[in-house]
């Protein structure tokens, strides 16, 4: 067991930090002192003071947990089960849900990006944002014809240990919140399986005159990744009223992008049954892509647009006028929901009994019941440049196929010991998020080419044998043999990979026969 003038001296050092943080006042020290003490089932304590310097709150609530962990205060002593334990012990200091909303409330009548600084730096405050975490994701750039393209790899979403998945199998259902982005979660304490969130604050705002919220990611895979959502649980939905609202956002935050993932399965994003968006304080590689084409959209002559040069579909449209801007988005949406052009294995419906698709379904999207499925969709991004409203509009079809089973517009099986998952709204803008599994498997992958070994017979590696392969026929033999060299050439390569993914997902390919496709689409606006 710990000494305990040491857990003293953590829990003084936590409400300091809140002082320090802002997150309490000085008046509110001992209160705090007791709530803390309550947690750790403590009912006693002495003033070992201050330490100087204040230590990093990671290594603060480290020495917190292990006193809760020895103490049988958690059920396991794992990343879960101290998650779940450490999210109370900042609750303690964290203020109620008004005062939150009544300070950025106050700070956006000066200034949208006040606000939203402040509430970002609260956000990390709290430990919400574990930024000792995400400091341990991996990120670097690769140059494309596309330009510069991000990739990552996320460290920062804790993975479930056996003890934890284990619990969780034995731990019975709820739907109380419904998901993680319902307004529910805000002061949920969480359980083993539904993530922590006492700590949790988030700010109502209204956009297209219906009530959503704000809140950022716990994970922000880029600058201030926010979430804007729904006030109620309901499902995800490409509409006018989603550009609608896109555009009243970027309005009133017009530092900010925000984008929509699609409404389809396989295109769309994660959590598909609760409406939501995605923005932050952040220039996407896709933003700064150049128009390639001006078009003319018939009945929409005073909408600038163009096609956008970018591995996948994109449409991009800009104007001064937000609902202008959103009626010639609903008119592009509506046209390419039942758009089908069969010599691009563009599809927009497939008979739900057979799987056979179809270009003459008899119907329309809003009414194709259960005969039929529904496959195009899009996923838009809005943004303001210039004080103008700027929306891209990125072309989706989850057509499935024999060959293709997790679909045609998605990564390809030799793209899957990289990536298999969906591509969402954040890969779509040129961010990749690559799975953790990568970080390990790298480190293998350099040994084996600047040791010209065999993967073939690993377990874990075996999967990029023939990928590797083509690396040792692209590079010469000496670079491979330098680790440094051989770790560039691997993280460029993964770069390309992701690249040619992005280009896998287009509807419309980028050659000859592609170009011509889309232009067919276009005149059919």
């Amino acid at each position: 067991m710990a000494d305990m003038r040491l857990i003293y001296g953590a829990v003084a050092d936590l409400a300091e930090y809140g002082i320090v943080k802002g997150l309490i006042r000085e008046r509110d020290r001992v209160y705090t002192i007791n709530r803390l003490l309550e947690r750790l089932h403590i009912d006693y304590f002495e003033d070992c003071g201050i330490s100087k310097p204040l230590p990093p709150l990671e290594d603060i609530l480290k020495i917190l947990l292990d006193h809760a962990c020895e103490s049988g205060l958690t059920e396991h002593d794992s990343v879960v089960f101290r998650d779940l334990f450490d999210t109370e012990l900042m609750n303690c200091l964290t203020p109620p849900p008004s005062a939150v909303a009544d300070r950025f409330e106050s700070l956006y009548a000066r200034s949208p990006k006040e606000a939203t600084d402040w509430y970002y730096e609260f956000s990390r405050a709290t430990d919400y944002i574990r930024t000792y975490r995400i400091a341990k994701d991996i990120k670097w750039t690769v140059s494309t014809e596309y330009g510069e393209l991000v990739v990552t790899i996320n460290l920062s979403k804790p993975e479930k240990d056996p003890k934890a998945i284990a619990a969780a199998l034995s731990a019975g259902q709820s739907d109380y919140p419904k998901c993680q982005l319902c307004v529910e979660n805000e002061g949920y304490a969480g359980r083993v399986n539904h993530p922590a969130r006492a700590n949790h604050r988030i700010i109502p705002v209204t956009i297209n005159n219906t009530p959503w919220f704000l809140q950022y990611s716990p994970y922000v895979y880029y600058n201030e990744h926010c979430i804007v959502f729904n006030s109620q649980h309901t499902p995800m939905k490409i509409d006018h009223a989603a550009f609608d609202k896109l555009l009243d956002f970027i309005g009133q935050f017009p530092h900010y992008m925000v984008g929509s993932n699609a409404d389809l399965p396989i295109v769309g994003g994660s959590i598909l049954t609760h409406d939501h968006f995605q923005g932050g304080n952040y220039e996407f590689p896709m933003a700064r892509a150049a128009i390639e084409e001006d078009v003319k959209i018939k009945g929409f002559e005073d909408i600038e647009a163009g096609i956008v040069k970018w591995p996948m579909t994109v449409l991009r449209i800009m104007g001064s006028e937000p609902h202008r801007l959103a009626d010639c988005a609903d008119h592009v949406l509506k046209t390419w929901r039942e758009y089908s052009d069969e010599s691009a294995f563009i599809y927009a419906y497939s008979r739900s009994d057979t799987g056979e698709a179809v270009t003459d379904a008899p119907v329309d999207y809003e009414h194709h019941g259960k005969e039929y499925i529904p496959h195009n969709t899009i996923t838009p991004i809005a943004r303001m440049r210039n004080g103008r409203y700027e929306l891209d509009m990125v072309l989706r079809n989850n057509i499935t196929t024999d060959e293709h089973p997790l679909g045609v517009f998605h990564p390809h099986a030799e793209h899957h010991h990289i990536k298999k998952e969906n591509i969402g709204l954040i890969e779509v803008m040129g961010l990749a998020i690559l799975p953790s599994r990568l970080k390990k498997e790298m480190a293998g992958l350099v040994d084996c080419l600047v040791s010209s070994g065999d993967i073939t017979g690993d377990q874990e590696l075996a999967k990029h044998a023939d990928w590797i392969g083509t690396i040792r026929d692209k590079y010469p033999a000496e670079r491979l043999a330098d680790r440094e060299e051989a770790g560039k050439i691997l993280k460029e390569e993964i770069g390309l990979v992701y690249s040619d993914i992005l280009r896998q997902c287009g509807v419309f390919k980028r050659d000859e026969a592609g170009r011509k496709a889309f232009r067919r689409f276009i005149d059919r606006l």
